[in-house]
C-alpha cells in the first residue's frame, strides 16, 4: 500500500509539474490535460463555480489572452495527501508576466486541487484558487508573500 501511494504521489507531482510548463508556454490542450472532464472549480472569476471542463478551458483561454508569452508561474510548498483513488494538495502560487497592454503583474494565490483516479489517471476533479480580501474594504490583497 505504501509503495503504491509513493508511485501515485509520485505520478501526480509530475502531472503537475508537466502543466506548470503546459501554463508557462501557454499550451491550452496540455493544461486541460490535467482536468477531469466533470470538473467542478472555485475560480478567480465570476460566477462562483464553473462547471465542465469546457468551462475551465474557457477560463484558461482567457487568461491566456490578457498575457504576453511567457507566462510565470510557480508552485509554492506543495502538500499532498492520497488515499486509493482520491487525492487533495494545496499550495501557494505565484503568477506573473506582462499583460498585453504593456503593464508587468506579479501574484500570489491560495490553490487547492482535488484529484480522482480515473482509468489510470490522477486528475483534478474539483479545484479552488483564491486570494486573501481585505474584509473592510472588500479588495483582494495581490501583494502579500509565502
Amino acid at each position: 500500500m505504501a509503495i503504491q501511494r509513493a508511485i501515485d504521489e509520485a505520478n501526480i507531482r509530475q502531472r503537475i509539474k508537466r502543466w506548470v510548463e503546459a501554463l508557462c508556454t501557454m499550451d491550452l490542450e496540455g493544461v486541460m490535460s490535467l482536468y477531469a472532464p466533470d470538473i467542478v472549480s472555485f475560480d478567480l472569476v465570476p460566477p462562483l463555480q464553473h462547471v465542465g471542463a469546457k468551462a475551465k478551458e474557457k477560463n484558461w483561454a482567457n487568461v491566456f489572452g490578457m498575457f504576453q508569452r511567457p507566462l510565470g508561474y510557480e508552485i509554492r510548498d506543495l502538500t499532498l495527501t492520497l488515499g486509493d483513488d482520491v487525492a487533495f494538495g494545496h499550495s501557494l502560487n505565484r503568477v506573473s508576466g506582462t499583460l498585453k497592454n504593456g503593464n508587468r503583474t506579479d501574484f500570489s494565490v491560495q490553490w487547492t486541487a482535488c484529484f480522482r483516479k480515473i482509468d489510470g489517471n490522477w486528475l483534478i476533479a474539483h479545484d479552488q484558487v483564491s486570494v486573501p480580501v481585505d474584509p473592510e474594504s472588500g479588495r483582494a490583497l495581490l501583494n502579500l508573500e509565502p
